[in-house]
């Protein structure tokens, strides 16, 4: 594995791990759980383009990564609504007039744990 995309891994995980902290709090920021698992699956996605030899965009939006990263199996179109969602949601929460809830909170952490979880299945393989 290329030394960048350990530190893409490390940085993902980070993310993860934050989220699922804050989603475990007395008092949880759910907006905060959100974006870090938006940001688990966007760094996990990039450390896939980065040991395929593609450099990642400047970008958050995960549909536009799962493109680059193509046709597999592991990122099939029925993950295409999560990606939407968790983008949208990861963007919307940052503003006044939109907050997340403990529902959206689960699904953001289920989300980018399965993106981890495909993630990782696809680097160990190449």
């Amino acid at each position: 594995m290329k030394p960048l995309t350990s530190e893409w891994i490390g940085k993902a995980d980070a993310d993860l791990a934050t989220a699922q902290r804050e989603q475990a709090a007395e008092e949880p920021n759910y907006d905060a759980v959100c974006f870090h698992a938006q940001q688990c699956a966007e760094k996990y996605m990039k450390a896939q383009l980065v040991e395929s030899d593609v450099r990642p965009p400047r970008t958050h939006d995960l549909s536009v990564l799962a493109n680059l990263l193509g046709p597999t199996d592991s990122l099939s179109s029925d993950l295409q609504p999560d990606l939407d969602w968790l983008t949208t949601l990861a963007v919307e929460i940052r503003y006044p007039g939109a907050s997340a809830n403990a529902e959206d909170a689960a699904r953001a952490v289920a989300i980018a744990a399965r993106i981890r979880a495909i993630a990782r299945s696809s680097l160990v393989t190449n």
